[in-house]
């Protein structure tokens, strides 16, 4: 099976503001394209994906997200994430009605293509699917099957949102780096220690990383 992945992105001036104690203002903004460039060029590099559609009305993310090869929908609704990754599905299957869909965060730099792999294989076997975040708290990934809606529910406690939903969890061995979104100081630690991508690494190296 092959996935379309749907990928959504706040302006980057307001993005990952808990990383206050990190970085600076003016780096968060960087910091944030840098994971989603990351994020998409692993996603793009997965052979179980066919193609990205990323939902952002940034203009300078969705310029350097189009140069790397995925798909840039406005975000019409303008009304929060899960709106937002309800039109980018429904926009996907204008095209191909039958396509299997699923929804990705934007923050995971250390993502691995192969995991990734392991992740959409487990999802094929469900009409909707997720798999939870390092945290055992959110969600990371949300799949449908060809024919389900996506019905995304992220927001606080998505886990259990989505498993209310009727989604079943997915909890495939060696995929931490599908998992392992960044909020905070100490998840991006964790993210640098299994290794992220090169535009993540650039910027963290300008960072003061606290330990705590």
């Amino acid at each position: 099976m092959q996935w379309t992945l749907v990928i959504p992105l706040k302006p980057l001036a307001r993005a990952k503001s808990r990383l206050a104690d990190t970085a600076t203002d003016g780096l968060r903004p960087g910091l944030a394209l840098a994971f989603a460039q990351d994020t998409v060029a692993a996603v793009l590099a997965c052979q179980a994906v066919k193609d990205v559609a990323v939902v952002t009305d940034d203009a300078v993310a969705g310029r350097e997200l189009a140069a790397l090869g995925a798909r840039i929908v406005p975000d019409t609704p303008q009304s929060g994430l899960n709106a937002a990754l309800r039109h980018g599905a429904a926009v996907v299957r204008v095209s191909r009605p039958e396509s299997a869909v699923a929804a990705l965060n934007a923050d995971l730099p250390a993502l691995r293509p192969l995991e990734l792999s392991r992740v959409l294989d487990a999802a094929a076997e469900f009409p909707r699917a997720f798999l939870a975040d390092a945290a055992a708290v959110g969600t990371t990934l949300l799949a449908a099957a060809p024919g389900s809606e996506l019905a995304p529910a992220f927001g606080p406690d998505s886990r259990a949102r989505h498993a209310a939903s009727g989604a079943v969890e997915l909890r495939p061995a060696g995929v931490e780096s599908v998992r392992q979104d960044v909020d905070t100081g100490a998840d991006l630690r964790t993210a640098l220690a299994l290794g992220v991508g090169p535009r993540t690494a650039a910027v963290a190296a300008r960072l003061l990383i606290p330990d705590q």
